[in-house]
C-alpha cells in the first residue's frame, strides 16, 4: 500500500509540472509528456479537478477524431509563503500554484539578530499576509531562503557569515514549531535558481544563479534539477580564491572572490568590482560549462547595466571557443524578489512536482495504475 501511495503522487507530480507549463492541455498531452497510460491519466486529472487543483476547460473539436476534453490550472487553489533572509532584512511574498508573485514586502532586521528574532519576524510578516489575502485551508507552507553555510539536509544553518549568532541553529524544525506550518530551508541562491527554473521552464537545464546582496554566491541548476552537493552546501560561489595575496574574507581565507569584489565596492569602483565577478563567472563556466547565466541580487541590481556588461563582455571573450561555448547572461526575471519567490516555490515543488519532466519521467521508477 506504501508503495501504491508513492507512486499516485509520484503521477500527480508528473501531471502537475505539465499543467504549470501550458495554459491549457488535453489528455493526450499528458500521456504523451509523462509516459503513463491514458487511463492512468484519467484517474489521475479526475483527482486533481475533485481537489480544485484543475479544472475543465472546455472541449477541443478536431477536424478528425473525437473530440478531447480540455484542462487547465487553477492558481488560486494553492499557495505558499517565501522568506528571503539577508544579513539587512527579511523579504515575504505570497505566490500562488502558478509560482506568481502576489504580495511582497520587507522587513528590516536588526545588525546580527538572533533566531529568536527571525522567528517573530516571520510569525508577524505571516500574519500579515494571511489577514491581507484569504488563503485558508490552501497554505502549503512556508520556504525559508537562507544566508549560508547551511545544511539543507538537516534543516540546519551551520556557521552563516557575517551572523555570529547562528552556529548550528536547526532552523527548519523551529520555525515548523513555531509557526505550525511544513517548512522548506534552503540556502538563498538554491531558492533563486528555482524561480528562474518555473520562469524559463524545460530549456533551463544547466545554468547559474549570480547573487550580490551582502555577500555572493551562486545557485546551480543543473541537468534540470538544483544541486546542492554532497553536503547540501554547493554555492559558496564567493568564497573561491582569486588573489592569493588579497584581503583576509570572513569565511577564514584570503583572497576570495567575494573579499576581493566588496573591497572594490567599498572603495567606489563599481566598474572594477563588476570585472571582479565577472571573473568569476568565467571560472564557473570553465568548471561547470552552463549555458546561462541569472543575474540577481539588490546590491548588483541597483547597477544592473554596469554588471551585465562586464559578465556578458568576459564571457564573450575569455571564454574559450566562445563561438561554440555560448552562455547566455540575463537579469532575474523576478527581480528583487527572486529568493523568497523560489523559496515559496519549493514548497510547490515538494508537494506538487516541478516544471522540468525529461529527468523524471526518465529517471524515476516505472509507473503503476493511477
Amino acid at each position: 500500500m506504501a508503495d501504491l501511495t508513492f507512486l499516485r503522487g509520484y503521477n500527480e507530480a508528473l501531471v502537475m509540472a505539465v499543467a504549470r507549463t501550458r495554459p491549457a492541455f488535453e489528455r493526450a498531452t499528458i500521456a504523451e509528456a509523462t509516459g503513463l497510460t491514458p487511463q492512468a491519466v484519467s484517474k489521475v486529472l479526475a483527482r486533481l479537478v475533485e481537489h480544485g487543483l484543475i479544472t475543465p476547460a472546455g472541449v477541443r473539436r478536431p477536424a478528425i477524431g473525437k473530440p478531447a476534453g480540455v484542462y487547465e490550472l487553477v492558481p488560486h487553489s494553492r499557495y505558499a509563503i517565501g522568506a528571503h533572509v539577508t544579513r539587512r532584512g527579511l523579504r515575504l511574498v505570497l505566490t500562488d500554484l502558478a509560482g506568481t508573485v502576489r504580495h511582497s514586502a520587507v522587513t528590516p532586521l536588526p545588525a546580527d539578530f538572533t533566531p529568536e528574532t527571525l522567528l517573530t519576524e516571520l510569525a508577524a510578516g505571516i500574519n500579515r499576509i494571511t489577514a491581507a489575502h484569504d488563503v485558508r485551508g490552501r497554505l502549503t507552507g512556508l520556504g525559508i531562503g537562507m544566508v549560508g553555510p547551511l545544511d539543507h539536509a538537516q534543516g540546519t544553518v551551520r556557521d552563516a557569515h557575517r551572523l555570529r549568532h547562528w552556529h548550528d541553529v536547526p532552523l527548519r524544525a523551529l520555525a515548523e514549531q513555531a509557526l505550525g506550518l511544513p517548512v522548506h530551508l534552503d540556502k538563498d541562491v538554491t531558492a533563486g535558481v528555482t524561480a528562474e527554473a518555473w520562469r524559463h521552464g524545460p530549456a533551463f537545464r544547466d545554468a547559474a544563479l549570480i547573487m550580490v546582496e551582502s555577500g555572493v554566491g551562486a545557485g546551480l541548476w543543473l541537468h534540470g534539477a538544483a544541486h546542492r552537493g554532497a553536503h547540501t552546501n554547493a554555492g559558496e560561489f564567493g568564497h573561491t580564491v582569486v588573489d592569493l595575496s588579497g584581503p583576509p574574507c570572513v569565511c577564514g581565507r584570503r583572497g576570495c572572490l567575494e573579499a576581493v569584489h566588496d573591497r572594490a565596492a567599498e572603495a567606489g569602483d563599481l566598474r572594477a568590482a563588476a570585472r571582479v565577478l565577472a571573473v568569476g563567472v568565467v571560472n564557473l563556466l570553465q568548471t561547470l560549462d552552463v549555458a546561462h547565466v541569472v543575474l540577481a541580487g539588490a546590491d548588483l541590481l541597483a547597477h544592473a547595466a554596469t554588471y551585465r556588461a562586464e559578465v556578458q563582455h568576459a564571457v564573450r571573450t575569455e571564454v574559450p571557443r566562445a563561438d561554440w561555448q555560448t552562455a547566455e547572461v540575463t537579469l532575474s526575471s523576478l527581480g528583487a524578489d527572486v529568493i523568497a519567490a523560489g523559496a515559496a516555490m519549493q514548497i510547490l515543488d515538494s508537494r506538487y512536482g516541478i516544471p522540468d519532466l525529461a529527468p523524471v519521467a526518465a529517471g524515476g521508477p516505472p509507473t503503476a495504475p493511477a
